[in-house]
């Protein structure tokens, strides 16, 4: 569920819904898609088309329908070109060489957001934190040693630690590594940085009073809240997370509760409700009463930063005063396809954001669905505000199931019922943190008080999260991307059919629990997932690496690399039942390798981390260390000629040589760790990203290669040389890389060379995690990317 809007209403579905902007809505944000994904030319064509059909709907003005067909027609056109206006500086601009080539770029950015921990960071967002991402606006950039005024977005890949008390509206200068934006979109450039930001400005004067207040709330929830509760309530009030705990983050992402501490329309609604109450209470004029509610908005908007992602709830908070104003769901659909047309025609990247389709798909299903359901249990004798806290929940999750699935992979059990116990306390909760807010700057005590009221409801939310988590099956593995989006996509649509029909309740109810049971039976079935007697799982967690060696002990497993997202490689070792980890070994310090550290870490037991002995240096820049100590986990070095041993699973180390002088930026790939272990399906080459200086030194170094399992060299790259696969000569060859990656990996060469070899290819961006164990016939795979035939 990614919205909790309040559009909640009881009119009487008999009457006509009122559809005429929706075309326009969905016009617009298909035109805009392609658009961003197709280049300006094709949106300078879709313009034209809307103008041409625009025309033709002039002409045929006197049908009935042409009305219709010309206001949807202009709003295309008007929206395509808006895209082809936007796109055509993006593609053609000056920076766009430099990046193909993956130069270092020296710019002066204004920040248009905060910036925003990773999946990798730590609880505090900081001195725990390995990396965050903010926006930005360019203002120059210095080539040829001077300073050139530029333009355009771009997107900052930067250490949390010293990057984290920037905000929005300050000015830095800074230098990084300049990567290809993937996917579609309207940024120049994505700028690797290493280093803190230099000849930074003072915060605008709204930002710096809006940072005092959300220090003094964070402050206040230190002084008296609980360690889990107290980076909770300043996500719960103005989505601040820097101070979540990553135990809370995974449950909450386990129990459907994630939404909670997403800037929502909803937190808009509970403070502008709760003015509008305060107000009406005292007989104020209505026009009084809605200029404190809209005074309330905008200052929620400064509060919480300002970014796109909180402009787009502040226009759907808006949407659900509306609707609790209007009390009309004939009024409410037009005003929501209305704030889909302005937005995704105000900010075009709206339209392929993952959040901004959640949003809309939540309060899409609570203004059509929710009604009609809780409008048939009020008439079957439950309470009218009852019948709304059941039904809200179930309408959301019911709509945002199939995107939710297509991007995580997991469907959540529990995450209905879990939302409607948390719902009642929630209101409260966000009422007296936003109080809190307001009064800590300048009375820490009465804040303090606030904020204590507020304990109870957030333990209550803790409480159910945890409870949520430990109940078996809380979430059921489910296919990614299109596949698992369409599954889902059937089951709502026989939800919705059979409750159209009379008389359908109790089929529903059946069919209900024949998909349950099914879903649960491949999910624990011997040859579902996670199967039985697995040796090697390949991890898909995008473009990088994380491979899990069984170690012939329940529980527990030998993990290399973490990919760059702890939730990724976190929800595959949950997925696989691992709790011990013995050696995580990281082979290098590249981020698609390290920074999804916290995911390994966070609630499991590791016992040490081990990385390469010829880059430590370049791991001191990457927080490793620090954040290994810090969870209690050894650090130790790894070098040719190392073993290690357990009952399952025997480790040689091949890679690197001894310490020595350490290699430039560009060849840290060849200083990887690389690693040849024995499993019970036959010896695993394990390769970190090691390119063609790194294979001549290990075909040189007279160490046995062979192995009947390969995990290919940097997820595929061409910079692989056929010697190095022939004396390997593998079965099976597992390729760790990202769907639709900007890299180009893997290399179709490649790919040839290893089928040539006789080698049969997985791939995670086609698979997801792959499975490698034993068959009747000899060694075989199952995935999770087709859990309906298990075996390749």
């Amino acid at each position: 569920m990614a919205d909790r809007s309040g559009a909640v209403t009881e009119e009487s579905t008999a009457r006509p819904l009122d559809l005429r902007l929706v075309p326009a809505a969905l016009g617009v944000w298909g035109a805009t898609l392609l658009g961003l994904y197709c280049g300006w030319i094709t949106a300078v064509a879709l313009s034209c088309c809307g103008v041409a059909t625009a025309g033709t709907g002039l002409v045929l003005v006197r049908r009935r329908w042409a009305a219709g067909v010309v206001m949807c027609s202009v709003l295309v056109a008007t929206a395509s070109f808006g895209v082809a206006v936007r796109l055509w500086p993006v593609e053609n601009h000056p920076l766009r060489e430099p990046t193909s080539r993956g130069e270092s770029l020296r710019v002066r950015v204004e920040l248009t957001e905060r910036p925003t921990p990773t999946n990798g960071a730590g609880a505090d967002g900081g001195a725990r934190g390995e990396r965050a991402v903010l926006r930005a606006r360019l203002n120059a950039v210095r080539q040829d040693r001077r300073w050139h005024a530029t333009s355009g977005a771009v997107l900052l890949l930067v250490p949390a630690e010293s990057w984290s008390g920037l905000l929005r509206g300050q000015r830095v200068t800074t230098t990084g590594a300049a990567l290809r934006p993937s996917g579609a979109g309207l940024l120049v450039t994505v700028l690797a940085v290493h280093q803190p930001p230099e000849d930074v400005t003072r915060p605008p004067p709204a930002q710096r009073f809006a940072e005092r207040l959300r220090g003094g709330l964070r402050a206040a929830s230190e002084s008296v809240l609980s360690p889990r509760a107290e980076g909770l309530l300043p996500g719960l009030v103005v989505g601040d997370t820097s101070g979540l705990l990553d135990t809370v983050r995974r449950d909450f992402e386990k129990a459907g509760l994630t939404h909670l501490t997403a800037v929502s329309g909803a937190n808009l609604a509970i403070v502008c409700g709760a003015v509008l109450l305060l107000f009406r209470a005292v007989r104020a004029p209505p026009v009084l009463a809605a200029s404190a509610a809209g005074a309330a908005l905008a200052g929620f908007v400064v509060l919480a930063g300002g970014e796109p992602s909180v402009l787009r709830a502040a226009v759907m908070g808006a949407l659900g005063l509306l609707a609790l104003a209007l009390g009309r769901n004939k009024t409410t659909l037009p005003a929501l396809a209305g704030c889909v047309i302005l937005l995704v025609s105000w900010r075009p990247e709206l339209a392929v954001s993952a959040g901004f389709a959640l949003s809309v798909a939540a309060t899409t299903a609570l203004v059509l669905l929710a009604p009609p359901w809780s409008e048939w249990l009020r008439r079957r004798g439950l309470p009218l505000r009852l019948a709304q806290a059941l039904v809200a929940p179930a309408a959301a999750q019911l709509a945002t199931a199939p995107l939710v699935v297509a991007l995580s992979g997991e469907f959540s059990l529990v995450g209905v019922l879990a939302n409607l116990l948390v719902e009642p306390v929630i209101a409260p909760a966000t009422v007296l943190g936003f109080a809190a807010t307001l009064l800590a700057p300048w009375s820490a005590p009465l804040g303090e008080l606030l904020v204590l009221g507020a304990a109870p409801e957030l333990e209550w939310v803790l409480f159910v999260a945890r409870c949520a988590v430990s109940v078996p099956l809380a979430t059921l593995p489910l296919p990614s991307g299109m596949v698992g989006a369409s599954l889902v996509v059937t089951l709502v649509l026989a939800v919705l059919v059979l409750l159209w029909f009379r008389g359908g309740r109790l089929l529903l109810g059946g069919s209900l629990l024949a998909v349950l049971l099914l879903v649960a039976t491949i999910g624990v079935r011997p040859g579902g997932w996670p199967v039985t007697g697995w040796s090697v799982v390949a991890c898909d967690v995008g473009q990088g690496d994380s491979l899990v060696l069984a170690t012939g002990v329940s529980g527990s497993a030998v993990v290399v690399d973490t990919g760059p997202s702890a939730a990724l490689v976190d929800g595959c070792l949950d997925r696989l039942g691992i709790r011990r980890v013995p050696l995580l070994v990281l082979t290098h310090p590249h981020a698609d390798h390290f920074a999804g550290l916290a995911g390994v870490l966070v609630g499991r037991e590791v016992n040490a981390v081990a990385t390469g002995v010829t880059t430590p240096s370049r791991w001191a820049d990457t927080g490793v260390g620090r954040r290994t100590r810090e969870d209690g986990a050894r650090l130790v070095r790894l070098s040719a000629g190392q073993r290690m041993r357990w009952p399952e699973l025997a480790v040689e180390v091949l890679a690197p040589e001894g310490a020595g002088s350490e290699p430039p930026a560009e060849r840290v790939n060849d200083a990887s760790v690389v690693l040849r272990a024995r499993t019970p399906v036959g010896r695993v080459l394990l390769t970190g990203d090691i390119e063609l200086s790194g294979q001549r030194g290990l075909l040189s170094s007279g160490a046995r290669l062979d192995a009947e399992v390969l995990k290919v060299p940097h997820h595929g790259s061409r910079y692989t040389s056929a010697e190095f696969l022939r004396a390997v000569s593998p079965r099976l060859a597992l390729i760790s890389v990202g769907h639709d990656n900007d890299h180009g990996h893997p290399s179709t060469e490649i790919i040839e060379t290893l089928r040539g070899l006789g080698a049969s290819v997985r791939r995670t961006d086609r698979r997801g995690d792959i499975a490698v164990l034993e068959g009747k016939t000899g060694m075989r795979t199952a995935s999770t990317g087709d859990p309906f035939r298990p075996g390749d």
